[in-house]
């Protein structure tokens, strides 16, 4: 559930830019002698090796993304938090959501970040953004960064279900949003969980329709992707001087490749930058050297690309 940044005040002749912290709840019982910090070895930004991203695409199962505009991306960006929560200042959150507002409007987005938001304030926030007209959208984002628990995200004053927040935008409530990718991303710890790790070696669609049902229908909770920092249960790491781990890598595949991969395909890229290239290091053994791996789960019905297929000239 915890952050460990009071802990940050306690050293001496470390550079806090180095130090990575877990956004959940300092655990109270024990204080931890160091922060964890990422290896000088894993901080060297290592270009992966130039991989062929060419893959056929057939837009009868693509979403369509022949819109007026992209859409719309709402990054809610909690830093600070009332001292009734007990929780410590997310330092470096900032570095996170400047890297996804450049990022998701270099997509294509219309971008707006709103910091230290409340409960109350966030709902507003995403409530009144499910009753906008989404007519002239090809989908919709929000990123989530703060503090958190399983199933649970903080405002700056208290904790609040995820799905009373991405509810608003179901299929029966956000008409305009219909059978479109509505994606969110989350930041945040999901548990008190450390992982450990461990040493590896080197056709066509067709449509069924019955008597009982002959309209077209689109389950409500259909066309969500949630794109978690972390597994159930599990801290999630972030890096006073540079960010989390998690939205570096998803800016960094965005960028490489957001206007040319299927965003499951950056996703699992995502999995693969967080799990192989970052680890803690920590004075207390109990944190020391471990690791993460984000977690999507997908309800989408077809495959997602933030550029239109290249048209094919007949012959």
């Amino acid at each position: 559930m915890a952050d460990d940044q009071n802990c940050v005040a306690e050293l001496e002749n470390v550079d806090s830019s180095s130090e990575d912290s877990v956004d959940a709840k300092p655990d109270r019982t024990s204080i931890i002698s160091s922060i964890m910090r990422s290896k000088k070895k894993k901080e060297k930004n290592i270009s992966p090796c130039p991989v062929k991203t060419t893959r056929v695409r057939e837009p009868a199962y693509e979403y369509n993304m022949n819109f007026e505009k992209m859409g719309k991306c709402i990054i809610i960006n909690n830093k600070n938090f009332d001292i009734t929560t007990g929780m410590d200042v997310r330092n470096g959150t900032d570095k996170d959501a400047e890297a996804l507002f450049k990022c998701f409007r270099s997509l294509g987005f219309d971008v707006v970040v709103h910091n230290d938001c409340s409960c109350a304030k966030m709902q507003e926030l995403l409530r009144k953004a499910s009753e906008e007209d989404h007519s002239n959208s090809a989908c919709f984002a929000c990123v989530l960064l703060s503090h958190g628990e399983e199933n649970l995200i903080y405002g700056k004053d208290d904790k609040t279900p995820i799905k009373d927040l991405t509810d608003h935008f179901r299929g029966d409530r956000c008409k305009t949003l219909l059978e479109k990718p509505k994606l969110f991303f989350i930041q945040a710890c999901r548990g008190t969980k450390l992982d450990d790790g461990v040493q590896a070696d080197s056709g066509s669609i067709s449509e069924t329709e019955t008597d009982a049902s002959p309209k077209h229908k689109i389950p409500v909770e259909a066309d969500f992707l949630f794109a978690y920092s972390t597994v159930p249960g599990y801290y999630s790491w972030r890096n006073p001087g540079k960010g989390s781990w998690f939205v570096q890598a998803l800016c960094s595949m965005l960028n490489e490749h957001g206007k040319k991969l299927e965003i499951m395909q950056i996703l699992t890229r995502v999995n693969d930058m967080v799990a192989r290239h970052f680890e803690s290091q920590c004075d207390d053994p109990r944190f020391n050297e471990k690791k993460q791996i984000p977690c999507m789960v997908s309800m989408l019905t077809k495959e997602l690309f933030f550029s239109r297929p290249l048209s094919i000239p007949s012959s």
